[in-house]
């Protein structure tokens, strides 16, 4: 008797059409893994993953709206058993080891062989994790001991709803914008506002701006 394997259900994040439809081609060609929804931004991928609750997500670092790590810190609070696997252009030590310390079973650069990437879902999927070349675990544990005496960030204490609307703010969306985005009144999203602009000791709209920038929450291209 032939025993059918179980399926591996996938949420695809990734704000590139061609990177998705490359991974969707991937993975039809296993007979397990399954894509069954896509998500081009942060918070299309935090909704999806709360209605869907796939086994696996591939995430992008580089989301509109609100960013990779952000999201994926938030599913790792909230659904600790669905295993995510970063996929991303940043080759730095700081990256890998922010990505891992919030839950990422994987890291994969984009420019990896595509059966890196189908190890790795196998892999974080039996609980083992998994690092594309040129990374390694004795490279990463060196780091996150160099990085064990940073200060405390401030960013620490926003809340996960905070940290949203501190991204859409970044972003350039009015308190109008974000009250619609996230299904909530302009009001409290003016109190989410000025709740995280104490917290970070932020005045104005341009510390915002500042603060983002250093924290990688916006860039300029």
């Amino acid at each position: 008797m032939v025993i059918a394997q179980k399926k591996i259900f996938i949420l695809l994040a990734d704000d590139h059409a061609i990177v998705r439809q490359g991974l969707q081609a991937l993975f039809a060609k296993e007979e397990d893994l399954e894509v069954v929804a896509e998500a081009n931004d942060g918070l299309s991928a935090l909704e999806l993953v709360e209605q869907l609750h796939p086994d696996l997500v591939i995430l992008d670092l580089e989301l509109p709206d609100i960013k990779g790590l952000e999201i994926l810190r938030q599913i790792n609070i909230r659904y600790p058993e669905i295993c995510i696997i970063v996929l991303s252009m940043h080759a730095k030590e700081a990256y890998v080891v922010e990505a891992l310390q919030n839950g990422a079973g994987a890291y994969i650069l984009k420019g990896s062989d595509t059966g890196d990437l189908v190890t790795a879902v196998r892999q974080a999927m039996t609980g083992n994790r998994y690092l594309s070349p040129p990374f390694s675990e004795q490279l990463i544990q060196e780091y996150i001991e160099k990085s064990q005496s940073q200060a405390f960030d401030p960013y620490d204490t926003l809340t996960n709803r905070e940290r949203q609307v501190l991204h859409l703010v970044a972003n350039g969306s009015s308190n109008t914008e974000i009250a619609k985005r996230l299904n909530i009144s302009s009001r409290t999203v003016e109190t989410h506002r000025a709740k995280l602009m104490t917290k970070l000791a932020l005045n104005n709209f341009s510390e915002l701006v500042r603060y983002a920038l250093g924290k990688g929450i916006i860039s300029i291209e």
